[in-house]
């Protein structure tokens, strides 16, 4: 069996989940088109990989407009529990494409971020979630460590 791979390269509309989730519905639908079966996003595309902010910390700190900034990036965030979720199941299913997409998790129990990747199937919906156990350096200011269980073969 023969599998077409797309590998995605390009940036999300920051700290916008509602847009970034449309480019994922055009992007599917332009590689679906193609004869992907299979779409890889990138790490974090969901509300962006936060390359260089610091959301105004240092140690013992945390500016103002640095707590602002990180509530938008945490209400931009995506719950695996929410309509979001079911959307991009949708636009999987839609178009007869699998994705995998990086996403910045939000957790409901302890408030924490995760640095996940979804697994979509266009005819089971959510196969799984791979939380990133280790951030490393100062994406432990974004994000929690995961404990390992979502690793799964």
């Amino acid at each position: 069996m023969l599998i077409k791979v797309g590998l995605v390269q390009e940036s999300p509309v920051f700290f916008n989940k509602v847009e970034t989730i449309s480019k994922i519905e055009q992007i599917t639908k332009t590689y679906a088109a193609k004869g992907c079966d299979l779409l890889v996003f990138p790490e974090s595309f969901i509300p962006g990989y936060p390359r260089g902010f610091t959301f105004g910390a240092t140690i013992g700190s945390r500016s103002e407009k640095g707590r602002k900034l990180y509530a938008e990036y945490y209400e931009n965030s995506l719950n695996v529990q929410s309509e979001d979720l079911k959307r991009l199941e949708d636009i999987s299913k839609k178009n007869k494409t699998y994705l995998v997409i990086g996403v910045t998790e939000k957790d409901d129990i302890s408030g924490s971020l995760f640095c996940s990747m979804l697994y979509i199937s266009p005819t089971s919906g959510l196969l799984g979630t791979h939380r990133k156990i280790k951030p490393t350096g100062t994406e432990r200011i974004v994000w929690a460590e995961a404990s390992g269980e979502s690793l799964t073969t």
